[in-house]
């Protein structure tokens, strides 16, 4: 039977995720070369090939495929023992640590995080914030427990890495100078606006989700102003400099001079999710704060 070492494997993993072994290195934090004999090593502990040549870089073999795919169970049930075994160990205790994108910090980690102090105060969250695309990089690297992301930046639902769960549907509404001649428009429509100067960040999931509602409604948006941050994006809306989609949940950040608008009739949303890696979303500690989410969320 051949020997399957699951640190050797999780290197494998790793390495068909980042693309090059000195990638690979650099997130394990190993040197190039320890990378390359521990692949090695694997290689001959399961008798095949695990890497071609490719040009200046190295590829994955179909062997090394195959066995991917039977370490990914491997994997899963490895985290399924881990949550069980913590269960067993700390009951009511332990640590979970969630990425989060900005806006869902406030608007569900912390209402969520205060829920629990009250009803498990043994149990420890810890918070780090990140873009909703890395926030699966530091949950693939083990770096946080649960992420908070944006559908529209997730891995397939086949990703045998992970298992998301929905958690919102979080409208986006227009934000308006208040003096602005359609602040006070009944019916409003994005369509409304398609002459309009427009604010969003130059790149990343706030322009993509932009351009797309946009295109939806009819039209492309003009990129008057570019921000990534809702302080900036709303005081240039105060200032009168054009107008933004923002969503609901950055409430906490609107200005007395921006009029925020419901658009009902061609209501754009954002999909807001949870990820865990396969196999931990029943470990009673990261149950409990998926539990608490869905409860803000839900209110």
């Amino acid at each position: 039977m051949s020997e399957w070492d699951i640190k050797k494997l999780h290197i494998l993993r790793t390495l068909r995720e980042q693309g090059t072994v000195t990638a690979t290195a650099e997130v394990l934090l190993m040197t190039p070369s320890a990378v390359s004999q521990q692949l090695s090593n694997l290689a001959k502990q399961l008798g095949v090939t695990l890497l071609e040549a490719h040009g200046r870089r190295v590829r994955l073999t179909d062997a090394a495929h195959l066995v991917l795919r039977h370490a990914e169970a491997v994997f899963a049930q490895l985290e399924r023992a881990d949550a069980e075994l913590a269960g067993y160990l700390q009951g009511e205790a332990g640590e979970v640590r969630v990425g989060a994108f900005s806006t869902a910090v406030p608007a569900l980690v912390v209402p969520a995080v205060l829920q629990l102090r009250r009803s498990h105060p043994a149990l420890e969250v810890r918070v780090r914030e990140a873009e909703a695309a890395e926030a699966f990089e530091l949950l693939s690297a083990g770096a946080v427990d649960l992420a908070l992301s944006l559908a529209a930046h997730a891995p397939s639902a086949r990703d045998p890495k992970f298992a998301l769960l929905p958690l919102l549907a979080d409208p986006l509404d227009v934000a308006l100078p208040a003096g602005h001649p359609l602040a006070a428009e009944p019916g409003l429509r994005l369509a409304d606006l398609a002459h309009e100067p427009w604010i969003f960040g130059g790149s990343g999931p706030w322009s993509e989700i932009t351009t797309a509602a946009c295109e939806a409604a009819g039209f492309v948006p003009e990129q008057a102003h570019s921000a990534a941050g809702w302080t900036a994006i709303l005081a240039m809306v105060e200032a009168g400099m054009g107008v933004a989609l923002v969503p609901r949940m950055a409430v906490a950040d609107r200005r007395a001079g921006v009029i925020t608008r419901i658009l009902s009739a061609d209501q754009p949303r954002r999909h807001v999710v949870a990820a865990v890696r396969r196999g931990a979303e029943d470990g009673p500690a990261v149950a409990r704060v998926l539990t608490a989410l869905r409860e803000v969320a839900g209110a």
